[in-house]
């Protein structure tokens, strides 16, 4: 194989990811249907793989897709992909780590419900952005709510990790025009904050720290962890519809994400949130991530600066 391009499991071979090609009459490419997991490493060492592979097999559930790998085969494949790339990437650099799985190939004069073959399976990892994300611990994250809405959780749950991503593209979409480095966070259609694409959402106001309900939202790993950490140093959690207002006025916001894992937000629709960067709880948690993974995440970013 060649030694400078990354290595994918496609459908069963380990190929470069150069070869790895989906057909054009693909149920994902097609119609987004399809489901996908995402984590990343520290030190280059996988983060709960086994917890993101439990919600890949959730969301494939969901999504009425059945694969032949048992969640073990799919926790050794992912380590697999990653040990193959990782002399693709220096010491200081991590990967996104991912799992993708489409229904399948449509079949040619069949019914829209016919697959040819099975489900497409796909193992990939990629560098973390590091450099273009680096700022964003240095000035914070820019928030802005979109006019478009997040899809109710009573048409389509956002539990599922499905490839579907318009409705977060357009609100992110929306944002960029406002101010190209700005995040979106979706209202749902009552106006409570969601989630943003690839990111959810906290607030603290006195000391407590506060999240939308995990039936609006998809239930992030990183999110979950946050919440853990907080319980077990003495922060209490409040999972609750959180309005604009409540928003702008809080003390402290930051969103989680896989790769960035938590990052303060410095603005919310324009207004100044917090008097400093990093407010006491965003940076009780940021250090207690740290000690959980035994990693300092946000000297990753940081030093890109240099």
């Amino acid at each position: 194989m060649n030694k400078l391009e990354r290595t994918v499991y496609f459908n069963g071979d380990y190929i470069l990811e150069s070869e790895a090609k989906v057909p054009f009459r693909d149920r994902s490419f097609k119609y987004g249907d399809g489901v996908f997991d995402m984590t990343r490493t520290f030190g280059h060492k996988i983060f709960k793989i086994n917890e993101h592979v439990d919600r890949l097999f959730q969301s494939l559930n969901y999504m009425d897709i059945n694969i032949s790998i048992s969640k073990k085969e799919m926790v050794n494949i992912s380590n697999k992909v990653l040990e193959m790339n990782l002399p693709l990437i220096n010491d200081h650099e991590d990967y996104w780590v991912g799992q993708r799985i489409s229904r399948g190939t449509d079949k040619v004069g069949g019914e829209q419900w016919d697959i040819d073959g099975e489900a497409t399976i796909i193992v990939e990892c990629a560098p973390l952005p590091l450099k273009p994300r680096a700022t964003l611990y240095e000035t914070g994250i820019k928030v802005w709510s979109p006019s478009v809405r997040r899809t109710p959780f009573q048409s389509m749950s956002p539990r599922a990790k499905t490839h579907n991503y318009i409705n977060l593209i357009l609100g992110d979409n929306e944002v960029k025009h406002i101010d190209e480095e700005a995040w979106a966070v979706l209202l749902d259609i009552n106006g409570n904050l969601t989630e943003g694409m690839g990111s959810n959402i906290f607030t603290v106001s006195k000391g407590i720290l506060y999240t939308p309900k995990s039936q609006s939202v998809l239930g992030g790993i990183s999110r979950e962890t946050v919440i853990e950490l907080a319980k077990k140093i003495g922060i209490e959690v409040v999972e609750k519809d959180i309005e604009i207002f409540e928003a702008i006025n809080s003390d402290e916001i930051f969103l989680t994400s896989t790769s960035l894992c938590v990052c303060p937000v410095t603005f919310f629709n324009g207004k100044k949130i917090g008097s400093n960067i990093y407010g006491p709880i965003t940076n009780k948690l940021i250090e207690s991530y740290k000690d959980l993974v035994s990693y300092d995440f946000v000297n990753q970013y940081l030093s890109q600066l240099d």
